[in-house]
Order: C-alpha cells, then sequence, then structure tokens
C-alpha cells in the first residue's frame, strides 16, 4: 500500500483543481490509472514521474523520493551459488539498505519460491548460477511479479549484452560493493529508499 505517495498526489491534483480524468488526459492515461495511483494500490512507473510531476508543477526529485519513501521496508534478495560471495554481499546490501528485508539465496528454486509469497523490489541475481542461469531466473521472478526490479552481479564483464537482453534494469561487476549498489539503487525502474544515511 503506497499511501504516501498516494495522499500526496490525491492533494496536489485538487490544488492544481484537476479531476482524475483530466489528469489522465494530460499523462494520455486512463482516469482508472490515476485513481488506483491515488488509492495506493499502483506506483506509476519511474518513466512516468517526470511528467506527473511536470503536469501538478512540483520537482521530480520530490515525487520520486515519495515513491521511495512508500516503500518503507523493501524485500531485496541476492542469488548467488558462491556462499562467500553471498554472505559478503548481503552483508553491503545490510550496510547500504538498512531499512530493507535482504535474504541471500544459493539455490534458484529457493528465489522463485520466495518470490511468489512475498513482493520482492529488488533481485540482485549472478548470472551462472550452477547448473542453472540467472537470465532464466530473471525472467521468472519478473513473471511473478513485473514491477521487481532486477540487476545481474557476475564476474564476466562478457554477460553484459546478455543481460540487457533481459528486463533487467542493471549490471554490477564483481565484487559487490556499497557504492556500485548506491549507484544502481539512482537507477532503478522501480524507485525505491535505500533507508540509510548516504541516500
Amino acid at each position: 500500500m503506497n499511501a504516501l505517495f498516494a495522499e500526496t498526489l490525491r492533494k496536489l491534483r485538487m490544488e492544481k483543481g484537476l479531476s482524475q480524468s483530466q489528469l489522465g488526459k494530460l499523462l494520455f492515461v486512463n482516469h482508472s490509472t490515476v485513481a488506483r495511483w491515488e488509492s495506493g494500490s499502483r506506483l506509476p512507473d519511474a518513466a512516468m514521474i517526470p511528467r506527473l510531476a511536470a503536469c501538478l508543477g512540483v520537482d521530480a526529485n520530490t515525487l520520486f523520493n515519495i515513491a521511495a519513501k512508500s516503500d518503507e521496508a523493501p524485500n531485496i534478495i541476492l542469488v548467488d551459488d558462491s556462499r562467500v560471495i553471498l554472505t559478503e554481499g548481503l552483508s553491503v546490501l545490510e550496510e547500504v539498505m538498512p531499512n530493507a528485508t535482504v535474504t541471500g539465496f544459493i539455490w534458484p528454486q529457493e528465489a522463485i519460491d520466495y518470490a511468489k509469497t512475498n513482493r520482492v523490489a529488488l533481485a540482485i541475481l549472478d548470472i551462472e548460477l550452477g547448473s542453472a542461469s540467472g537470465l532464466d531466473l530473471c525472467r521468472t521472478l519478473l513473471e511473478i511479479n513485473p514491477r521487481t526490479n532486477i540487476v545481474f552481479l557476475t564476474a564476466y564483464a562478457d554477460y553484459s549484452l546478455d543481460a540487457w537482453s533481459t528486463e533487467a534494469c542493471g549490471f554490477m561487476l564483481k565484487p559487490l560493493t556499497a557504492d556500485s549498489i548506491r549507484k544502481q539503487l539512482k537507477k532503478l525502474r522501480y524507485p525505491l529508499a535505500a533507508g540509510g544515511s548516504n541516500e
């Protein structure tokens, strides 16, 4: 439930004297889409937020920040078949995103089972997962929830072209660092709050 964003959007729209239908026409979306944003059941995607901000006469960063805060405790998963990288990576993610629920998986099927019962906001996936493929896992996670941000993590830069053929929104080389995570957080398709002091 994105109550903070919904309440802010409703207030800004009313201050502009616009109906949901009028705002929808300005954005080229159906008024029911605006209604879902204002009910808190949906968030606009990252491409829509600057257009929304322009229509409402506010800074886009303001709306991005409110959208991020609406997801107060995002679920983050890290999937890697190396226990060492998984342990180190989880520690770095918890440092950068202290308000997030961070969970690690060695086996892709465990990550899939988790995603079926928990809304995953960000999935960081190794591309080579033993006999499994992080590219296939990406597609499965997006079938479960198309609004999951997928970022690939690998030791091989050559995989970047394969990664971009999916719906992933980022790519990082191992080892996972706090700086690389912070950079990726700014590029996510669906923004979320880091919750740390260096947002």
